[in-house]
């Protein structure tokens, strides 16, 4: 096994161990390339003496370990830049549908989740009622959390909630990505005629702290 290590502090330091029958054979000091023994034996002490009393071989490790790996190191730092210092996002939709199937309680117009997208992976969701949080169960349902092919990952939480039930609900999100409370709060007001449940289906995407989303009864959706 070999390779370097680029420090933040723009230093670097290589590597190179060498193991035999699964076992730790010799250690290399790139900085003054010589041969440590992991294991005294006769087979290490003579590979070791051959590594050693290699110009050739000496100058291509000190070469290799000391500036080739080095500058290879900050090529991909360079062209990874944007990705390794990619700080978390969070963005929250909440979706109400409008037109519904009175016999089953579904939204018949368009549909009632979308792709869930943040980063970094550890996030907290949670459904508020009254100032409670809403417990697991039949009314709430949370989606695992799934890689996405961007790196980002996706969840999507769901409450069913009746209409006119007098309750006022919030979603709380915490994510590392949110530095302070979130001002975007929205009053999401709805009126429908049936009794039948109403599912309210959060979407988190990619912008440390939590976001609130305010859901009150009423027809419009409307910032506070």
């Amino acid at each position: 096994m070999a390779g370097c290590v680029l420090y933040p502090n723009r230093t670097s330091q290589g590597f190179a161990y060498m193991g035999y029958n699964g076992q730790d054979f010799l250690s290399l000091n790139t900085k003054n390339v010589t041969w440590t023994l992991s294991q005294d034996t006769k087979f290490s002490r003579y590979v070791q003496s051959f590594f050693q009393n290699s110009t050739v071989f000496t100058e291509l490790m000190e070469i290799m370990f000391n500036e080739t790996c080095v500058d290879v190191m900050k090529m991909l730092l360079q062209f990874g830049r944007a990705a390794l210092e990619r700080q978390g996002e969070t963005t929250l939709t909440l979706h109400v549908p409008h037109s519904w199937d009175f016999s089953t309680g579904f939204a018949l117009d368009r549909p009632i989740g979308g792709p869930v997208l943040f980063y970094p992976r550890p996030i907290s969701v949670a459904w508020l009622r009254d100032g409670q949080e809403v417990p697991p169960g039949p009314a709430l349902n949370i989606s695992p959390i799934l890689p996405n092919a961007d790196l980002t990952y996706q969840l999507r939480s769901v409450l069913a909630v009746a209409p006119r039930d007098g309750h006022s609900y919030v979603c709380r999100v915490h994510h590392q990505s949110l530095e302070s409370p979130s001002p975007w709060c929205f009053a999401m007001c709805s009126a429908p005629l049936s009794s039948l449940p109403m599912p309210l289906v959060l979407v988190v995407s990619p912008f440390p702290a939590s976001l609130l989303v305010v859901v009150s009864q009423c027809p419009l959706l409307s910032p506070l």
